[in-house]
């Protein structure tokens, strides 16, 4: 195998495995917390007083470029001492940048604790969305479930995959830093509006592609291509610029009604409804969705290795 060739298909393989087995294990250091950390620590500082839309581009500029450089100072400096620890620690590092199985298995454990009492939904819910859970009823909580198991399909594994496909290590740990940045301060209420503006619009340059090639790789993996129409329709009625496109797809799939008014940080926010069909959610249909995940997962993962394998040829 191409030395070339070699650094970027052992590292992806071995990080998708290694997510695909052992997930986010809690005993594991984790270097996306120590990106909440720092956001944390600069955010508390900083987003107060005057000037602050100019204080959080700054942060997130500072952050975005700091992650960029040092990682890819670090992985250059081990291929230039071993290929062979270049391409271990290349691996550990997609693996870190990747949530498939956490994803799943929350996803998972949210439906099994509503079918127990919705309190208990509420609770697990909560790990997983920004929302306030507290009002939730059983089905709002399997919707929010099923809603970020969509959108975190593209934010979790399709996005992380793209950018280390275009830009290797430093590429992915970029976006990780950048999509932290967003889902930590990148919302509209009164503290992060001004704060997390820059974040926020980032974070939709960075996942614009993206999010549509997570809807495309859903409907192809449900084999019902003819479902891109009503992706277009509902996808580009979300708020969000990207979110809206792998809901949508997920909707369609499932026959059902995504979307509708939810509670952050204390205050509603309207959320467009995707798709028509409101009915009840079963288990039939968390088994349904992440068997799409999964399937759509596999079909980046041969989209770039053969896009990759493909150059090294030319």
């Amino acid at each position: 195998m191409d030395i070339q060739l070699m650094i970027f298909v052992i590292p992806l393989i071995v990080g998708i495995i290694l997510d695909g087995l052992i997930g986010d294990p809690q005993w594991l250091p984790h270097p996306i917390v120590g990106f909440g950390k720092t956001i944390n620590f600069f955010e508390k500082r900083l987003n107060n007083g005057r000037y602050r839309k100019l204080k959080g581009a700054l942060t997130s500029m500072l952050l975005i470029i700091a992650v960029f450089c040092i990682s890819w100072v670090i992985i250059n400096t081990i291929y230039s001492f071993k290929n062979t620890v270049g391409v271990i620690v290349s691996g550990i590092a997609v693996f870190f940048c990747l949530a498939g199985k956490t994803l799943i298995d929350e996803v998972r454990m949210v439906f099994k604790a509503v079918d127990i009492s919705v309190e208990k939904g509420r609770s697990q819910v909560s790990r997983t969305v920004g929302r306030d859970t507290s009002q939730l009823s059983a089905q709002e909580v399997r919707t929010a479930a099923l809603e970020t198991l969509a959108e975190n399909l593209s934010d979790g594994v399709i996005a992380p995959l793209f950018w280390f496909c275009l830009l290797g290590v430093p590429g992915i740990m970029t976006y990780k830093m950048i999509n932290t940045l967003d889902s930590m301060i990148g919302y509209k209420n009164s503290r992060y509006r001004d704060f997390g503006c820059w974040a926020a619009h980032i974070d939709d340059i960075a996942n614009y592609i993206p999010a549509r090639i997570t809807a495309l790789l859903m409907v192809l993996a449900a084999g019902k291509p003819g479902l891109i129409k009503f992706v277009i329709k509902y996808g580009r009625c979300h708020a969000s610029p990207n979110s809206g496109y792998p809901e949508a797809a997920l909707a369609g799939i499932l026959n059902c009604r995504f979307g509708g008014p939810h509670i952050y940080f204390g205050e509603m926010v309207y959320k467009p409804f995707i798709g028509t069909s409101e009915r009840i959610f079963t288990s039939t249909d968390v088994n349904k969705a992440i068997r799409i995940n999964i399937i759509s997962e596999c079909l980046m993962t041969i989209m770039i290795l053969a896009v990759h394998i493909s150059a090294a040829f030319i």
